[in-house]
């Protein structure tokens, strides 16, 4: 049976959705192309009728997670106190139990380091982010904190997730928010 164009593209969306969603909840390696297909109702071998290799489909991934966060972005930094916004939803209870849905640096970014596979979006990903940390900074040196916010969210985040004690993963929270956010004033 022949699909139209029109449904091949919303199959080839509806793959990069779940993967970008599996991608930042369980990571690029832990994340077969069998059980993705499977997820979605298709079979294995379709997969390549929509894409070349894993590698594309994690970038595409990756870009998809990128517009999604940029969207919540964009309402964090309209906001009067922006970079507090931003600390506040970055090390927030949902963002730290729902990453298929936030940031794909805690996730992604170390696993493509590891893989020898840099994606230009994570440059992207990440540019965005220290832009719009240092479009609230009045400093000198607005773009080296800018760096040192987010490298301590991102790290933060990344040790939440990662330990078993959820009074701890908490308190990494909120131990770390209260220093950023005490350090700005």
């Amino acid at each position: 049976m022949r699909y139209s164009q029109d449904h091949k593209a919303q199959t080839h969306q509806r793959i990069i959705k779940e993967a970008s969603a599996r991608f930042r909840r369980d990571g690029i390696g832990a994340t077969g192309l069998q059980p993705l297909m499977k997820a979605l109702g298709l079979t294995h071998g379709g997969f390549y009728s929509h894409f070349k290799s894993k590698d594309e489909l994690v970038e595409k991934a990756l870009q998809a997670a990128a517009e999604q966060v940029d969207v919540i972005c964009a309402e964090l930094f309209a906001q009067d106190r922006p970079l507090e916004a931003f600390i506040d939803a970055y090390l927030s209870e949902w963002h730290q139990t729902s990453p298929d849905e936030g940031c794909p640096l805690p996730t992604m970014s170390s696993e493509l380091g590891l893989r020898g596979q840099q994606s230009p979006t994570t440059d992207v990903v990440l540019n965005a982010r220290l832009e719009q940390v240092q479009g609230t900074l009045e400093d000198e040196n607005a773009a080296d904190q800018s760096i040192v916010i987010m490298s301590t969210l991102v790290g933060a985040l990344l040790l939440s997730r990662s330990v078993e004690n959820p009074e701890l993963a908490q308190r990494i929270l909120d131990v770390t928010r209260a220093y950023l956010k005490q350090s700005r004033d």
